[in-house]
């Protein structure tokens, strides 16, 4: 091989000084694709699609000279004329609620790592929980044909989002909420027995007046937690609950901790929706000159990275965003692999993680 390398030298070189005089014309004027390759190489389309694949029998000059020009013109292949020509397309849409909320950014990395090791690529979408966006997101991901799609739907989905999904046989797999018409392949996770165990932790040191907050009681999954809450205030036969909604960032987090407050000064536990809205709820008991943990203890729940390196630290509800992520790359790779496989359910059981922000109930300072 080295021998081979060593006499084509000299000839590769020439053409080489070749190719770069030739750039000068198309990078002006043409883009690269597959015809603009072929023409540079001085080879026929057909030749220069096959180095490119890998596929066919070809000299060891010609491969050099194609992805020599390949390198020089920056040329990628376009994936969407490889899907018409196999069938078979390699990207999986992605549609989301609050692509900004850390813990769909840490679900999103576990989806993107996950696939990428399978040679597929993601393409994320927000419908922003809202139904016009969300349709306008399922039918941009149709236009471009990807070949699987990971949705979460938005609140109270009509039935034409779900038919036109099965109209065009979407490999699908939904996430955190199920929609009400249809079924697919679903990955969750135990959200009532969570949502009731936080309950009975803040209970074990003493508190009496819990209450549930943040998210939203229209959601799927809120209205899940919100029963384990109840489930647990319950159990232990305490009467009082309260269940104050606040979208889930910190900003809402601040603002809702302080009206709540102001409505219910017996509160000294909470049991949050979410890691963002708790940890807004801790920043608000600090500007009051309040300590977490003592004066008023809250639980989190995903246990997003700013929950450990929060200070001081989120006790949470671990539901390992990332880890949830790689579950939905399997089981979407798995729905497109086995088309007519039953459907599945995988849902994951958080732990609770106990940090800093909880304690025993101090109900003096309040």
């Amino acid at each position: 091989m080295l021998y081979l390398i060593d006499w084509l030298g000299p000839i590769y070189l020439g053409y080489k000084h070749n190719v770069v005089t030739r750039l000068r014309t198309y990078r002006m004027t043409k883009r690269p694709n597959l015809k603009v390759l072929a023409e540079t190489a001085g080879v026929s389309t057909a030749t220069a699609s096959q180095v490119m694949r890998g596929v066919g029998r070809i000299s060891e000059l010609t491969r050099l000279k194609v992805m020599e020009a390949a390198k020089q013109l920056y040329y990628v292949p376009d994936g969407r004329a490889a899907s018409m020509r196999s069938g078979e397309c390699r990207e999986i849409g992605m549609i989301i609620h609050e692509i900004s909320n850390p813990f769909n950014a840490e679900v999103i990395s576990g989806v993107s790592d996950h696939l990428e090791k399978n040679g597929y690529l993601v393409s994320v979408l927000d419908s922003r929980n809202e139904i016009g966006r969300q349709k306008r997101n399922l039918e941009a991901f149709i236009r471009s044909s990807r070949g699987g799609l990971i949705w979460v739907p938005a609140h109270d989905t009509p039935k034409d989002a779900v038919d036109m999904i099965k109209a065009h046989s979407i490999p699908t797999v939904t996430f955190l909420r199920k929609p009400k018409f249809g079924q697919f392949d679903h990955v969750g996770i135990y959200n009532t027995e969570a949502s009731q165990l936080a309950t009975e932790h803040l209970i074990t040191f003493g508190h009496q007046f819990i209450a549930y907050f943040g998210g939203d009681v229209r959601s799927e999954v809120c209205g899940e937690r919100v029963a384990g809450y109840k489930k647990a205030m319950e159990k232990h036969k305490i009467a009082k609950t309260i269940v104050w909604s606040a979208e889930d960032n910190k900003a809402s987090g601040v603002a809702a901790l302080a009206e709540l407050r102001l409505e219910h000064p017996e509160v000294t536990g909470l049991v949050c929706n979410g890691d963002m809205v708790a940890l807004g709820a801790c920043h608000a008991l600090l500007k009051a000159n309040l300590v977490v943990g003592q004066d008023m203890s809250i639980v989190g729940f995903d246990d997003v990275q700013d929950a450990a390196l929060s200070t001081p630290g989120l006790t949470t509800m671990s539901s390992k965003p990332y880890n949830l992520g790689e579950l939905l790359g399997k089981s979407i790779l798995l729905r497109i692999n086995q088309i007519h496989r039953s459907f599945q359910t995988s849902l994951i059981e958080a732990k609770l993680v106990v940090r800093q922000t909880t304690g025993q109930c101090n109900t003096q300072s309040l």
